[in-house]
């Protein structure tokens, strides 16, 4: 049922791909070779939003039918040419050899390991202590719809452009919008998330009907955008751009344009949809890596929220 194993040549690498026909969206018809295509066929975005980053799998064994399972380390057996970066967990006194992409072909052993999403750190292995990436995520509540998030977005472009950070938007496949800021990799985590807090509260304090920082699920509006700004924390990953989601739907995690938000629904960009949206737009982040941001004007923002009694929250409360 599941079909003959295929070799197929990816850059030059020859990468197994067993069981190409098992099902993995099943109300979709959608298979494992279906998911490896997809992902060749955003292969330059997906590379370049994974390179030389620490990478959580999101595995699907037997498909969305099946569990999941959260895999950090590379198993023994890999072939020699898969590449990996070590990474610690103080808290437990452990470390992990996790995936560390520079080429597709790692993306397609990915695949050939079950995997469906990508969930790589906002560091890279150069110095995985120091991100170089600042994480904006908008997470809608419960009863939040699309169109709040579409003025939160414009709420956050709003503060961005006037600290002259250059965002780069995207869909989480789920019913969120990421922004992603370049930064230098001169902080740790710890700076990062404070930078990310200060943030936070400004867009807040611009859109106090739709947004809100409250820490705490239960003492939060559920019609209120959550500007997530633990995602800046150690350790705590998101799912990449071009990620698929395992959603029935298969949803991506897409990048848009900043005049697109308004227009878009988050199910517009799914496995069946994104290669043609690929081939006529390249990626849309493209340039990311261009214009780097300099976190000192928000990290000014959070020394005076601090002088103020505002109360940063421990990232395991």
């Amino acid at each position: 049922m599941a079909g003959a194993a295929e070799q197929i040549d990816v850059g030059g690498r020859q990468v197994r791909l067993s069981s190409p026909d098992r099902a993995y969206f099943p109300e979709l018809g959608l298979t494992k070779r279906d998911v490896l295509d997809y992902y060749l066929a955003v292969g330059d975005g997906i590379v370049r939003a994974l390179r030389e980053r620490p990478c959580m799998l999101h595995r699907y064994p037997k498909g969305l039918a099946g569990d999941k399972v959260h895999q950090k380390r590379v198993p023994s057996g890999a072939p020699d040419w898969v590449e990996t970066v070590r990474v610690r967990f103080p808290r437990f006194d452990r470390t992990a050899d996790e995936l560390c992409v520079t080429e597709l072909a790692h993306v397609a052993w990915a695949v050939q390991m079950s995997t469906v999403e990508f969930h790589p750190w906002n560091s890279r292995r150069a110095d995985v202590e120091r991100p170089d990436e600042w994480r904006i995520d908008l997470d809608p509540g419960g009863e939040c719809d699309w169109a709040r998030v579409r003025r939160v977005a414009g709420a956050t472009r709003e503060v961005l452009d006037e600290l002259g950070a250059v965002g780069y938007p995207k869909t989480s496949g789920g019913h969120g919008l990421h922004v992603y800021v370049r930064i230098h990799p001169e902080h740790g985590f710890d700076d990062v998330r404070r930078a990310a807090l200060a943030f936070a509260r400004e867009v807040e304090r611009r859109a106090p009907q739709d947004v809100t920082t409250t820490w705490w699920r239960k003492d939060r509006d559920p019609a209120a955008v959550f500007v997530d700004y633990n995602q800046n924390a150690r350790d705590h990953t998101i799912a990449a751009a071009y990620s698929i989601r395992g959603t029935a739907r298969a949803t991506v995690s897409a990048p848009v344009a900043w005049d697109e938000i308004d227009a878009c629904e988050p199910d517009d960009f799914t496995v069946l949809t994104m290669p043609a949206r690929y081939a006529e737009l390249g990626d849309l982040h493209e340039r990311i890596d261009d214009t780097p941001f300099d976190l000192a004007s928000l990290l000014e923002w959070a020394d005076r929220d601090d002088a103020a009694g505002l109360e940063v929250p421990a990232e395991d409360a």
